[in-house]
């Protein structure tokens, strides 16, 4: 069976929030969104992340890179290494996945209905590539009262006064083709 080519192309823009080493928002940008077909993004992401950051799996709890892990510095999404959460807001969880109280800005993430395994929860996605974060449940501390429980495959960390390193880009087919839709398996709320 042939493999497909890759294909990778840029679609409508997002504001997304600018941090800098701490996770402070420091500025807005307006960038397009990440668009590539599943060859691209098999290419683009970390082994193992795949399944996760596109399919809308779950890694097993306590399994992650970041469940038990206290660093300062900004967790960022593996797709595109937009800024998500800050250590800061990281709290103790006993569920077994990295659990926030707040995202970095509301700007850069984006919330979903979820019916996945018979329940109906709130996911979150990246709002740049669309890549599944995890979900957010309304049990969190106050004053947001939020919970967002990631999965570590589907972030990045880099520790305060590092540099974020640039995304992997998949190589592109010869063709560009202009975008027309993204499928999300998920409703937006």
């Amino acid at each position: 069976m042939p493999v497909p080519p890759v294909f990778e192309t840029y679609g409508p823009p997002a504001v997304i929030a600018e941090t800098d080493g701490s996770g402070r928002v420091t500025s807005a940008r307006t960038v397009p969104t990440v668009i590539r077909n599943d060859a691209g993004w098999r290419q683009a992401l970390p082994r193992g992340s795949y399944p996760i950051a596109r399919g809308g799996d779950t890694e097993l709890g306590f399994s992650g890179r970041y469940h038990d892990f206290d660093q300062r510095g900004v967790y960022r999404c593996v797709g595109c290494r937009t800024a998500l959460f800050r250590s800061a807001d990281k709290r103790a969880s006993a569920d077994g996945w990295p659990s926030f109280s707040r995202t970095v800005a509301a700007s850069n993430v984006a919330v979903y209905w979820d019916t996945s395994w018979g329940l109906r929860r709130r996911a979150v996605r990246c709002a740049r590539c669309s890549s599944h974060i995890g979900h957010v449940f309304g049990d969190g501390p106050p004053p947001s009262r939020r919970r967002y429980c990631v999965n570590s495959a589907s972030l990045e960390f880099v520790a305060s006064g590092t540099r974020p390193g640039k995304p992997r880009q998949a190589r592109t087919s010869p063709t560009t083709r202009p975008y027309t839709s993204v499928s999300r398996k998920s409703r937006p709320l």
